[in-house]
């Protein structure tokens, strides 16, 4: 068969050499200048590629069953496929890099298979549009016009695009659904005034998404808090979950380190063996002073008060449990992903072949299933480019 693949990322490389395995005749199509332009950014250029924590509550999905599916064949072939490559992982906190820490590593490696395998690449070719015509596929892009047997949809999302994006607009045309692609792991923007006092603050936390009164997610790490809102990766997390028609709010504890039952009685243990410092000098022992002098503001506190001058249960609040409402997320040139795309339910995932064209195929980011931070989008670029079987 004559396969053309759209797409020169993480899964159209991954899809081009199993594919190939398969003894099919591969072209790639690439609108960049070079394959896997995308890849080398990722990480901050060192390639989180994949997680030894596999579990199904890091990837969201409108079908979770039938990723399930997939990711339950799959996700014990990736480090295979990898060390096929001949990668040597570095794996810190379960996240696995090259050894190199060099993105390129990964990138080299497919590229190398790719020209070992003699599969063909066409760079600088922007699809236009793509019909099916008897049993074949017409291709037309900014240079060419190609035919063929098979095509991949492997064109990524709407994440971090500067250029146009047409993948959607394909997959609606041969009459697939898309459920509403939305921003994911980006960072959350709010409408209060005060964001300018924090404005350049990071500092570890523990945040908890509330909807409706009920925990939904909590993560802890470094908070990075914005002139807009707020970002970090625990906030990317939680921001796969953020819907405007949904009231919810992010609880953030400033003192994620204090294990105990009663942050006000070791406030005022602090206060009795400090005796002769301000509230804030007391404070300012473990808080970002930016973080403190806002608190102040929103309390209205004066600058030298003292433990026993302010309301107590009110700051332990604050800091324990300071409440931010977000009302949007970042755009999707700032997100690392996208979450929503073409239905599981459209796709046979024992092939990745659409059910209503014959001979048209889907991986990574254009299907709806996302993951959180960690290496779990390119897990699932791996494991539905490992899944495709060309019939």
């Amino acid at each position: 068969m004559k396969v053309f693949i759209i797409g020169g990322g993480a899964s159209g490389m991954a899809s081009a050499i199993k594919i190939k395995e398969q003894n099919h005749d591969v072209t790639i199509l690439e609108q960049n200048n070079k394959l896997g332009k995308k890849l080398l950014v990722t990480g901050n250029g060192h390639c989180n590629y994949w997680n030894e924590l596999q579990d199904l509550e890091k990837y969201h999905s409108n079908n979770i069953e039938l990723f399930k599916e997939i990711f339950l064949k799959q996700k014990d072939q990736v480090l295979d496929f990898f060390n096929s490559l001949g990668i040597v992982p570095k794996i810190k906190n379960g996240y696995y890099y090259p050894f190199s820490n060099q993105a390129t590593s990964i990138l080299n490696a497919l590229i190398n298979k790719i020209e070992k395998d003699n599969i063909k690449v066409k760079c600088n070719e922007q699809v236009k549009s793509i019909k099916k015509v008897d049993n074949k596929f017409i291709i037309n892009t900014n240079n060419n016009i190609y035919e063929c047997d098979k095509v991949v949809m492997s064109t990524g999302s709407l994440a971090s695009i500067k250029e146009e994006y047409l993948g959607y607009q394909f997959a609606k045309k041969f009459n697939h659904q898309i459920i509403k692609p939305e921003p994911s792991l980006v960072a959350l923007v709010g409408n209060d005034s005060y964001y300018h006092y924090w404005d350049g603050v990071r500092c570890e936390a523990k945040v908890s998404l509330i909807s409706n009164n009920k925990l939904i997610k909590e993560e802890f790490g470094e908070v990075q808090f914005t002139n807009y809102g707020i970002s970090g990766i625990c906030i990317f997390n939680l921001s796969t979950y953020f819907n405007e028609n949904t009231n919810l709010i992010i609880k953030i504890n400033f003192v994620p380190w204090y294990k105990g039952n009663n942050f006000k009685e070791w406030l005022n243990n602090q206060n009795n063996k400090l005796s002769n410092f301000s509230l804030k000098q007391i404070l300012e022992g473990f808080l970002n002073y930016k973080i403190v002098n806002l608190i102040f503001k929103l309390l209205i506190i004066h600058e030298h008060a003292k433990w026993e001058d302010i309301n107590q249960d009110k700051l332990v609040s604050y800091l324990t449990s300071f409440s931010f409402i977000p009302i949007r997320t970042k755009e999707f040139i700032n997100a690392q992903t996208t979450k929503g795309g073409i239905p599981l339910n459209e796709i046979d995932i024992n092939t990745m072949e659409s059910k209503l064209v014959k001979g048209l195929y889907f991986t990574g980011e254009i299907l709806d299933v996302n993951g959180d931070c960690g290496g779990y989008n390119l897990g699932f670029a791996w494991m539905s480019a490992l899944q495709i079987k060309i019939k």
